[in-house]
């Protein structure tokens, strides 16, 4: 018998998009917290419905139609505290909104036609809950009779087409030809996924939720409907009233098991998409200066003044000189590095950026119609350059590379540790880049650690970062930051998990240099999942000592030759319009390079820093933290963190009955 339509196709088709959650009621949310509380909060409810609805049926007896108002208000009192159970379910559980939710996810018509029934048929049975309490104030008998009868007939025109109703009676049934096709044709793209504020393992269990109370709600309805014919008559409904039971059970039972299934093989990701607009400062940052198209003459690029070579002999120099104050008077020099030269055209026309800008140039024309950027109009005066003989030689304008630190150059990594407060049973739930003199800092987003893989929510915070400046007393570069530079511009691009256990949640994070490339460290502490506490082997109970022990369980990827990730050539990545979309794989490296010659006279360096923060919501712990580049076909894409999640698929399970 088919008993699960809405949960069962739900699942399966998340599973297609994400593959690589008598008693007193009155404190039941204390009992269980966690990745455990919704289905052991549910399960409970279902318990003390039955108790309560057989004890009510154990008192009333034979029929009394003289006490029929009086049981009838009974009954629905007693209804009344379930449904107030069920409230604190919804709100502690059930928080995301459906439509926005679902619109991410499934967007093809027939998709949509079977999900928007879906919604539908949730509403109506949340609609009709709510109806029940209200009739509680109702002294029409028949009123109330008929409306449980409504209730309690599957043909009853009020849920004729409603699946959670419909399937607790074994009436609806779905063909497996309509779970193939909905495979074959469901296409789900990385955009939607980075809209979410969850990761798909994360989501797969919020949809679990969202659909599983309206399954105990419509449950719930049935039940206190048949006891209130009951008591409304001399029918006893315990043939309607067992198999509905049977049926729930059933119900519940394979619905949890999709749901660990699917849950299992879900993705535990998060990642940020592209903001709707880029803000430097805000959304992004750039390092700056750091290779940069230049114009320079041969002349002055040698210490004897002599134009005998080429330009692509001048491949690690400086400026020497300024040959009667020509062009290279008029623009600001390159006080760096200048690198890979090469000639391009004899003569040309250069609009140099406005002196605020971080740009030196906006465009360059050469002679032969070529030009290097974009803007159309030179808000400057336009330098005419031409080359010049001497003797049998030319002195040509080489267009090279400006590697130049200094005070208008950020391209500074922060070194230093970022730790959670493990004395305070505090772990990482999020991280974000975060740019503070001058230097990007990687920030931590913490929260307190409570039993079954909880965070208590009103102890999350954005931990502040060190204030420091590179020319502060005492601060060293390699030591507390790192410098980019030509020769050491190189980061790896990798998630840090910690491979060998369940029981590691992320503690810290931090940069540091191995093999001239900048890659990701993250520490990990043990976790003890019943009790909800780090283990404090790794505390030792001092503040001031956590940063040096935690130091030492830092890791990175060094076992793995990298690959490079070429970004050569590419455009600004703000100019883009289209959303970026992870490209890198793990073990690769990007390379910090200058933009395309022709779509930005290599003025700009790429890939920018996403500065957006990276953290789920609600909280939840880590296993894992990396970094990723992405980007759009063309541009020079970004550098990003992202989250993964703990893994909570082997937790989720119905609680096992006292013997």
């Amino acid at each position: 018998m088919q008993i699960q339509f809405s949960l069962s196709w739900l699942l399966l088709l998340i599973f297609v998009i994400f593959s690589p959650q008598s008693q007193s009621f009155q404190s039941f949310d204390m009992l269980v917290d966690g990745v455990l509380a919704f289905v052991h909060n549910a399960n409970e409810t279902v318990t003390k419905v039955r108790t309560d609805v057989n004890e009510i049926n154990n008192d009333l007896g034979e029929f009394d139609n003289a006490k029929k108002l009086e049981n009838q208000i009974k009954v629905f009192q007693h209804f009344k505290n379930i449904a107030t159970q069920i409230n604190q379910i919804e709100k502690n559980h059930v928080t995301l909104s459906k439509h926005p939710l679902y619109d991410y996810l499934f967007d093809s018509a027939t998709q949509m036609d079977k999900v928007g029934n879906m919604v539908d048929d949730m509403e109506a049975i949340s609609e009709e809950f709510a109806n029940f309490e209200k009739m509680a104030n109702s002294e029409n008998d028949n009123l109330i009779i008929s409306f449980t009868e409504e209730i309690t007939r599957p043909n009853s025109l009020k849920f004729l087409n409603n699946d959670f109703y419909l399937k607790l009676y074994g009436q609806r049934y779905i063909s497996k030809e309509i779970l193939s096709q909905l495979r074959q044709k469901y296409e789900m793209s990385s955009e939607k996924l980075c809209h979410s504020s969850q990761t798909p393992q994360q989501l797969v269990y919020s949809l679990y939720k969202d659909i599983a109370l309206t399954e105990l709600k419509a449950y719930i309805l049935i039940e206190y409907s048949l006891l209130i014919r009951r008591v409304s008559g001399p029918s006893n409904f315990n043939t309607e009233t067992n198999l509905v039971r049977n049926n729930y059970n059933n119900i519940n039972e394979e619905a949890l098991d999709t749901l660990i299934n699917t849950m299992k093989k879900a993705d535990r990701v998060l990642w940020r998409c592209n903001p709707e607009n880029h803000v430097q400062g805000g959304t992004y940052e750039e390092l700056t200066r750091l290779l940069q198209g230049y114009v320079e003459n041969e002349v002055d690029l040698n210490s004897d003044g002599s134009c005998s070579q080429s330009c692509p002999d001048y491949t690690n120099t400086t400026k020497k000189g300024c040959f009667e104050q020509k062009f290279c008077s008029q623009q600001p020099s390159c006080s760096g590095r200048i690198h890979d030269c090469q000639f391009i055209e004899s003569d040309l026309s250069v609009c140099q950026s406005p002196e605020s800008s971080n740009r030196r140039y906006d465009y360059i024309q050469y002679s032969d119609g070529s030009r290097f950027g974009e803007r159309e109009k030179c808000w400057r005066d336009v330098n005419n350059v031409e080359s010049w003989r001497r003797l049998f030689y030319k002195c040509s304008y080489c267009f090279c590379l400006c590697d130049e630190p200094g005070p208008r150059s950020d391209r500074y990594f922060n070194l230093r540790p970022v730790i959670s407060d493990v004395w305070d049973n505090k772990v990482v739930t999020g991280v974000r880049f975060v740019k503070k003199n001058r230097i990007i800092h990687l920030q931590i987003q913490q929260g307190q650690l409570l039993p079954r893989g909880a965070i208590n929510e009103s102890t999350v915070e954005w931990k502040p970062i060190d204030d420091y400046k590179i020319d502060d007393l005492n601060v060293t570069e390699g030591v507390d930051y790192h410098a980019m530079s030509y020769e050491n511009r190189r980061i790896n691009l990798d998630d840090i998990t910690y491979k060998y256990g369940r029981i590691f949640l992320v503690t810290g994070v931090r940069f540091a240099v191995k093999q001239g490339r900048l890659r990701l460290e993250v520490s990990h502490g043990i976790y003890w999942f019943e009790r909800g506490e780090l283990n404090s082997y790794n505390i030792k109970g001092h503040q001031e000592h956590v940063k040096e022990i935690q130091i030492l369980s830092l890791r990175g990827i060094f076992d793995y030759e990298h690959e490079k990730l070429n970004i050569d050539n590419l455009n600004v990545p703000t100019r883009s319009t289209h959303s970026s979309e992870p490209l890198s794989k793990e073990n690769q490296y990007v390379e910090f390079v200058n933009t395309g010659l022709e779509k930005d006279a290599a003025q700009t360096t790429i890939p920018f820093l996403d500065m957006q923060d990276v953290a789920s919501n609600p909280p939840v712990p880590l296993s894992g933290i990396g970094l990723y580049y992405k980007s759009s076909p063309g541009y020079g894409g970004f550098i990003a963190p992202r989250i993964i999640s703990y893994d909570i698929a082997d937790y989720v399970r119905l609680p096992i009955s006292e013997p």
